[in-house]
């Protein structure tokens, strides 16, 4: 079953957004993708769908910065 839902306001009116769920049943990467075990996301080059229709953006490692999380 693949759940789609009507987003509201925290006030609880309903808006024109839905979200839908899904399952992943399979995922294929290169092994070429594969750094130490690590998947290499740069590497890939994905592009993602921005806030607009028209708007994608790249990741590339020129914009990569690491994060510390404190445990």
């Amino acid at each position: 079953m693949t759940p789609i839902i009507q987003l509201q306001t925290a006030g609880g009116v309903k808006v024109e957004t839905w979200l839908t769920l899904g399952e992943v049943v399979g995922v294929h990467i290169s092994n070429a993708l594969l750094k130490e075990d690590v998947y290499d996301s740069a590497g890939a080059q994905p592009i993602l769908l921005g806030g607009e229709p028209s708007d994608y953006f790249a990741i590339d490692r020129a914009h990569r910065f690491r994060m510390v999380r404190r445990a």
